[in-house]
């Protein structure tokens, strides 16, 4: 469904609905799109999700109840990035989030259903929703801008990964604590790869860095929503920090183009070593971050998720939210082994370098610019297959 929001189409969407929204958060603006993020500011040690929802310009949600209104459709995402296969059902993504999700799993279903992926219920066995302790109950309370993110990453798991098995852990809150531990909850369900999509400092995570280091795991980590800076746990050299971009089509044999996305996260941690595959000469340290895809709210995804407390329904979101659980799930289609995020720095072949666009000013300019070969904001590149990981 390449029907990415333009200035007339939102025009014309927001006679159909509004949400009250779950935020006050500001009101942004990329191309003729405005958006705003899911997630407010946080204090020390607590995290915020990286989703950025579409709006109208007064920052009140675009919804639609009955169809999509917008945005990438698997069909299309499996295209720009060249996935064919689906996965397996012996392959299990785990979702790790904030607070609970009450219609996780019918809101998934909607989704599924619309693009003719098929059925993922903890009937079949393909999902399962579990609080941070690993239980099937007892689950946090419902806060509606991270259920809002859960609903995203649910989707976009299933739109690069359809018959992989998936997991929604919640954790009690958004902070550093309870995320590591449903982290390790999450690691220790026989899971094939882990998607986070969020982040905060760096200051203090040391504590909590070693809930990321999971053998065998491949551990995704959104960079961020907030341009040039490191956030935790994107800055951990045991994960995948995965940038964002701007993804279009055009007249190319690949019939897609992308530019670095200007709210992508990118830097060099101020407290971590670099991982031994990572070979850049400008940060002495961990660089963020190690691939991407797409994130720009302009050239955002359709999602079926919760407009407030009480109902759902179509919605357009962007942000590196986007980004981690897609290649999260690409990690699912190829189900090999992991070596942490050395992966990709093997195999860059298997991914689309992104060579322009840029998240903000720094020095040297490789930390926030698109360039020739690997950078801060898109890391290495974007998937080609699923060869890189």
């Amino acid at each position: 469904m390449r029907n990415v929001i333009s200035g007339g189409l939102l025009s014309a969407v927001i006679l159909l609905a509004f949400g009250s929204g779950a935020n006050a958060q500001p009101v942004e603006r990329s191309g003729d799109v405005y958006h705003k993020a899911v997630c407010g500011a946080v204090a020390r040690l607590i995290a915020r999700c990286h989703a950025h929802v579409v709006t109208d310009p007064a920052g009140r949600l675009i919804y639609d109840p009955q169809v999509p209104i917008g945005g990438y459709g698997p069909s299309d995402l499996r295209s720009a990035y060249e996935v064919t296969g689906t996965g397996s059902s012996g392959t299990i993504i785990a979702i790790v989030d904030a607070y609970g999700y009450r219609n996780a799993e019918s809101d998934l279903g909607v989704y599924r259903s619309q693009f003719g992926l098929p059925a993922c219920t903890t009937a079949n066995g393909c999902f399962k929703k579990l609080n941070q302790n690993g239980q099937q109950g007892n689950y946090p309370a419902q806060n509606t801008g991270w259920a809002q993110e859960s609903a995203l990453d649910l989707d976009m798991a299933s739109a690069m990964c359809p018959s992989c098995t998936i997991y929604l852990v919640e954790a009690n809150s958004a902070t550093y604590g309870n995320l590591a531990a449903a982290e390790n909850t999450a690691a220790g369900l026989g899971v094939h790869a882990i998607s986070n999509s969020y982040g905060g400092g760096e200051s203090g995570s040391q504590n909590y860095e070693s809930s990321y280091n999971h053998p065998g795991i491949a551990v995704t980590v959104s960079s961020g929503d907030s341009g040039y800076g490191v956030q935790f746990p994107a800055s951990s050299p045991h994960v995948t920090a995965v940038g964002g971009t701007h993804l279009v089509t055009d007249g190319s044999s690949r019939g897609w183009a992308e530019t670095v996305w200007s709210g992508a996260g990118s830097g060099c941690s101020s407290i971590y070593t670099k991982p031994t595959w990572q070979l850049d000469s400008g940060c002495s340290n961990r660089t963020v971050a190690d691939v991407s895809a797409d994130a720009d709210p302009n050239t955002g995804v359709a999602v079926y998720g919760p407009v407030n407390a009480r109902r759902s329904g179509w919605l357009v979101f962007g942000g590196t939210s986007v980004a981690s659980p897609l290649i999260a799930g690409i990690y699912g289609v190829n189900g090999g082994a992991v070596n942490y995020g050395s992966d990709p720095y093997a195999n860059v072949s298997a991914l689309f370098d992104v060579t322009s666009g840029s998240n903000g000013s720094c020095n040297p300019a490789y930390l926030c610019t698109g360039e020739v070969g690997y950078d801060g904001p898109s890391g290495l590149g974007t998937p080609n297959g699923v060869g890189a990981f």
